[in-house]
C-alpha cells in the first residue's frame, strides 16, 4: 500500500509538472503485427500496438498499449507507461542523463472459454541515457518491481535504436530475476524496419519488416522459450 501510494503521488507530480512542461519531441505510431509461433496459448497472434513517446524540459515518457486477439478467440490488453524524470544531464560525457524511472505494467486477459484474469505491477528504480556512436539512443533502467501476483523482483530494461543504412533497428531487452513462483526471464525484442513512405509520396513514415522475440523461460515459466518472427507494418503520425 505504501508503495502505491508513493506511485500515485509520483503520478501526480508528473501531471502536475506536465502543465509547464516545454516538448522538445514526440511521437505516435500505430503498428501491425502477425505471427504463428507464440508460446502459452493459442501459437498463431495478431497484434495492434498503439505507441507515444515524448522527450520534455522534465524527462521522458514511453507508452504503448498492445491488443492481442488469437486465432482460437483469446483476447488480451496489454500496456505499460513509462515516464522517466530527469535528475541530471552531462556533457561531453559517455552518460547523457540519470533519471527516477518508473514503470507501470497493466493487462487484461480473456479466453474463449470465459476464463479471465488482470494484473498491474509497478517498478520503480533509476535510468541513464547514453551517447553512443551511431546509436539514435541507448538507455539502461534498474527496477524494483512490485507485482501483484506473486513476490517482488529486481528487473533491467535496455532499450536502443540504430539506424543501419536504409533500414532501422530498434528494441529492448527486459531481464527480471526469479521469484519464488517463477524463473529469471529474458524477453529479447527488436524490429528490422524499412521506410517506405518515400515510395509512395507519404510524409509521414510507414514501415514494412520483421519483429523478432527470443523469450527465454516466458512469464518465468521454466523450459518455455519463444522464438518468434512477426510480419510488422508501422505508421508513424
Amino acid at each position: 500500500m505504501k508503495i502505491t501510494t508513493h506511485l500515485v503521488s509520483l503520478a501526480a507530480l508528473c501531471l502536475s509538472t506536465t502543465v509547464s512542461a516545454k516538448t522538445h519531441f514526440s511521437d505516435f505510431s500505430v503498428s501491425y503485427l502477425n505471427g504463428n509461433n507464440y508460446e502459452v496459448g493459442d501459437n498463431k497472434k495478431q497484434i495492434v500496438t498503439l505507441e507515444h513517446f515524448a522527450v520534455t524540459s522534465w524527462g521522458d515518457s514511453f507508452t504503448f498499449v498492445d491488443r492481442l486477439e488469437s486465432d482460437n478467440g483469446d483476447k488480451e490488453t496489454y500496456g505499460e507507461f513509462s515516464p522517466r524524470f530527469k535528475i541530471t544531464d552531462f556533457e561531453n560525457n559517455p552518460v547523457k542523463a540519470l533519471y527516477v524511472a518508473t514503470t507501470i505494467e497493466y493487462g487484461t486477459f480473456s479466453s474463449h472459454d470465459g476464463f479471465g484474469s488482470s494484473l498491474t505491477n509497478y517498478l520503480y528504480g533509476v535510468g541513464a541515457g547514453f551517447d553512443v556512436p551511431y546509436f539514435d539512443f541507448l538507455n539502461v533502467n534498474l527496477y524494483y518491481r512490485n507485482n501483484e501476483h506473486g513476490d517482488n523482483n529486481y528487473q533491467t530494461t535496455v532499450t536502443w535504436g540504430l539506424p543501419i543504412g536504409p533500414l532501422y533497428y530498434d528494441g529492448f531487452i527486459d531481464y527480471a530475476t526469479s521469484r519464488d513462483n517463477s524463473d529469471a526471464q529474458m524477453n529479447f525484442t527488436s524490429q528490422l524496419k524499412y521506410d517506405v513512405a518515400p515510395h509512395l509520396n507519404i510524409d509521414s513514415k510507414l514501415y514494412l519488416g520483421i519483429e523478432y522475440v527470443y523469450w527465454l523461460d516466458k512469464f518465468g515459466i521454466r523450459g518455455v522459450d519463444e522464438n518468434n518472427v512477426n510480419l510488422l507494418v508501422k505508421y508513424h503520425f
